[in-house]
C-alpha cells in the first residue's frame, strides 16, 4: 500500500539578479570588452550541456555586444563526451535549449576534432577543440556549482568547462584518466595561458534555478575568483532536510539537471565514490528521463529502482560513452526496472508499515522548493524551520497504465 502524501514548501534561497542583460553589460563594460575584441575577430562562445535558466539571455547579449564591436561570434559546444560523443549530437543539445542559429543568429560550429595544445608539468597531454583553438578569442559561459564526484577548490564551473568541456571526448578522457580533481585545474591553467581566452561568464543559481549572481571575469582572474563563487553556490544549493528516508522518488533525471543525471550532493556521493552513507536514504527510485538528455542516462546506476518508461528512453551507446569517458562505471548500470510507476512505489515500500513509511517525492534533484512527504514525516516537517506543510494529505493517483499523475510542482 502506498501511503498518502502532503505538499511541503521548502524555504530556499531566492536571491536573484533582477536585470540579467543589465548585469552582463555592466560586467562587459568593466572588462572592458572593447579592449579585448577588435573588428573582424572570430569569437567562440563556449557553452556546456547543462540547463541554465538565464543562458539564452546571456548569449543574446554577448552576441549583440560582440556584433556591435564588428566581431564574428559563434557557439562551440564545450561538453566533453556528452551528446553521444558526436559533433551532431552536441549541436543538437544546444539546439534543444533554444540556442540554435535561428534563435541567436549565429552558427553552432561543432566538431569532435581536437588539437594537442601542450603538456602539463606532470606530463599530461592537453587536447582542445580544434574550432575553438582556431578562434581569435574565446569566452567561456558556465554555471558554478558543486561537482558530483569530488570536493576541491574548483569543481563544476569555468575551469572545468575549459579543460574538460573544450577537450571534447578525447581531452575529457585524458583528464578523467588522470583524476579530474587534480588534472582539471592543471589543464585549465595551460589553456588560459596558451589559448586566446578573454573572459568567462560565471553564473551561480539560487534554489529556484534562477541566476543569483552573474560575474564577467577576465581570463587572467578566472582561477583566482571562481572558488569564492563555488563557496556561494554551496550556500545557495538546496538539499532535502529530512533524514532518514525509506524511499525517495525522483520524478525525472537528466543531463540538463546534473552531470550524473541525479545530483549526488542531494542523494549521496557515496553512491559513486563510496565512504560513509549520507544522507540516510534507504532507496532511490526514478520515474523518467528528460527529453533534453536525448537518451543519455549517465548516472541512472546510482538509483535503485526505475520505471520501464525511463528504461525505454535510454540510449545505451550515448550513456556508455559518457560513463566510460568519466570513469563512472556504476553510473551506467541499469537498476531494477519495474513495469510502471505504481510498481516502483510498491517495490520501494515493500515490507514497510504504510503508517510509518518515510516517503519523499521530488520533481528532480535541482528543484527542491516543493516536496511531497508521507504522514509519518509531518512531525519532522513541523520542527524543521525551512519546511512548511501547504496541502492536506492525499492519495497519489495513477493513470490506466500505472504511471503517476503528477500531484503538481508549481
Amino acid at each position: 500500500m502506498i501511503p498518502p502524501v502532503a505538499l511541503i514548501r521548502q524555504q530556499v534561497s531566492d536571491e536573484r539578479v533582477e536585470d540579467i542583460p543589465g548585469a552582463l553589460r555592466a560586467g562587459l563594460c568593466r572588462l572592458p570588452l572593447e579592449g579585448r575584441v577588435r573588428p573582424g575577430m572570430r569569437v567562440a562562445l563556449a557553452v556546456g550541456s547543462r540547463s541554465i535558466a538565464c543562458l539564452p539571455q546571456v548569449l543574446s547579449v554577448l552576441v549583440e555586444e560582440l556584433r556591435r564591436l564588428q566581431a564574428e561570434p559563434f557557439l562551440v559546444p564545450a561538453m566533453g563526451s556528452h551528446g553521444g560523443g558526436t559533433a551532431e549530437g552536441q549541436r543538437q543539445v544546444l539546439e534543444d535549449y533554444g540556442l540554435g542559429e535561428q534563435a541567436l543568429g549565429v552558427p553552432i560550429l561543432s566538431s569532435m576534432e581536437t588539437v594537442l595544445l601542450g603538456e602539463t608539468p606532470e606530463g599530461m597531454h592537453v587536447f582542445v577543440d580544434a574550432l575553438a583553438a582556431a578562434a581569435d578569442a574565446i569566452i567561456a559561459i558556465n554555471r558554478i556549482k558543486e561537482h558530483t564526484a569530488f570536493k576541491g577548490r574548483w569543481e563544476s564551473g569555468l575551469m572545468k568547462l575549459l579543460a574538460v568541456g573544450l577537450g571534447d571526448a578525447r581531452g575529457a578522457k585524458e583528464i578523467h584518466d588522470r583524476g579530474v580533481a587534480q588534472a582539471m585545474p592543471q589543464a585549465a591553467r595551460l589553456i588560459l595561458e596558451r589559448l586566446p581566452v578573454i573572459a568567462g561568464v560565471a553564473i551561480v543559481e539560487n534554489g529556484l534555478h534562477e541566476a543569483a549572481r552573474l560575474e564577467v571575469i577576465p581570463a587572467e582572474r578566472i582561477a583566482d575568483e571562481e572558488p569564492a563563487l563555488l563557496d556561494l553556490a554551496r550556500r545557495l544549493t538546496p538539499r532535502i532536510p529530512i533524514e532518514p528516508i525509506d524511499l525517495l522518488v525522483v520524478d525525472e533525471m537528466g543531463k540538463d539537471i546534473s552531470g550524473t543525471g541525479l545530483d549526488l550532493n542531494v542523494i549521496g556521493m557515496w553512491r559513486r565514490t563510496g565512504g560513509p552513507i549520507a544522507p540516510l536514504i534507504g532507496a532511490v527510485a526514478v520515474l523518467d528521463l528528460t527529453a533534453q538528455s536525448r537518451g543519455n542516462a549517465a548516472g541512472v546506476g546510482h538509483a535503485d529502482l526505475v520505471s520501464q518508461r525511463l528504461r525505454d528512453k535510454i540510449d545505451l551507446a550515448s550513456t556508455y560513452t559518457n560513463c566510460l569517458t568519466a570513469h563512472n562505471l556504476a553510473g551506467g548500470k541499469i537498476p531494477i526496472t519495474l513495469p510502471d510507476d505504481r510498481s516502483v512505489f510498491e517495490a520501494g515500500l515493500s515490507g514497510l508499515d504504510p503508517a510509518r513509511a518515510r516517503l519523499v517525492l521530488v520533481r528532480n534533484t535541482l528543484r527542491l522548493e516543493r516536496l511531497w512527504v508521507s504522514e509519518s514525516l509531518l512531525e519532522t516537517v513541523g520542527r524543521t524551520p525551512a519546511l512548511e506543510q501547504v496541502g492536506p494529505l492525499q492519495e497519489l493517483a495513477f493513470d490506466a497504465h500505472g504511471n503517476l499523475l503528477h500531484p503538481g510542482w508549481a
